[in-house]
């Protein structure tokens, strides 16, 4: 008789967990959603620190697209990857023996020269507007004079192939290319010595790196934005999925209580 009441107790309380979720179908499933999580969460972070590497930039050669001492996330690309446009980091020993982070105006075979008219950097004769500079107030007087020219070297040269002409930001600070034009090369860097191409700023400040515009007619165009967004969209998925997977056991818990006091107090 023991024994009967506790087999009926057992199954009844064997169909109660399954109806509230505890060991039904809904447990299954919360398992399986937790698991994908993980699996997205932890390969979409696997699949990031694979693919971009962190630098920190101490100057100001960028200001105003890169801060000094931002924290970048710069892809990890060859060199033959780069287009106009495109901020990469790179080491040329001829420069410095550490990496540097400077934007390509000019690739293989163009004519680089300024200033054109409006004192616009021009490349294969075409002028590019360029939004990302620096722009400071001028005094009135300054103004008067006219716009401020895109460098305060002139200079004109023909890229070797296979080489890039890269310059900062901020013209006015930076030591880029043009403070080379007299080795072989006339300042160029060759593609082999780009390490990597920046596409977001992580911290402190938080955003990705659009390319620009300008460079697009330009034959070859800009590069493509790399898997940043998507590879975020994934951990935020995977951790997204983690919560509600571990969250359904207990909600579930809580509301079949809920409906189990219900008939108590109707009577």
């Amino acid at each position: 008789m023991g024994e009967t009441l506790q087999t009926q107790t057992s199954r009844t309380e064997g169909i109660r967990g399954a109806k509230d979720g505890r060991g039904g179908l809904g447990h299954v499933l919360a398992g399986v959603v937790v698991a994908v999580g993980f699996v997205l969460f932890l390969g979409a972070f696997a699949w990031g620190a694979f693919v971009y590497r962190p630098y920190t930039v101490p100057t100001d050669s960028m200001t105003p697209t890169v801060q000094p001492g931002d924290r970048v996330l710069a892809q990890r690309i060859d060199g033959g990857e780069v287009r106009r446009g495109d901020v990469v980091v790179f080491t040329d020993h001829l420069w410095s023996d550490t990496p540097m982070v400077k934007r390509v105006v000019a690739v293989g075979g163009d004519t680089v020269k300024c200033c054109g008219t409006g004192g616009r950097l021009t490349v294969n004769g075409k002028e590019l507007d360029e939004p990302y500079l620096e722009h400071t107030e001028l005094a009135p007087e300054a103004a008067a004079a006219g716009p401020v020219p895109a460098s305060d070297t002139p200079f004109e040269v023909k890229v070797p192939e296979g080489n890039l002409f890269l310059l900062g930001d901020r013209r006015a600070a930076s030591l880029d290319s043009r403070a080379h034009l007299q080795e072989a090369g006339q300042g160029t860097v060759p593609r082999s010595a780009v390490q990597a191409r920046v596409d977001a700023l992580a911290w402190p400040s938080m955003k990705m790196l659009e390319r620009p515009g300008t460079y697009a007619s330009l034959p070859g165009g800009t590069s493509r934005p790399g898997p940043l967004r998507l590879q975020l969209t994934a951990v935020a998925a995977g951790a997204a999925l983690v919560l509600l997977g571990a969250a359904y056991g207990p909600l579930v818990r809580v509301l079949g209580r809920g409906r189990r006091r219900e008939p108590a107090r109707d009577r």
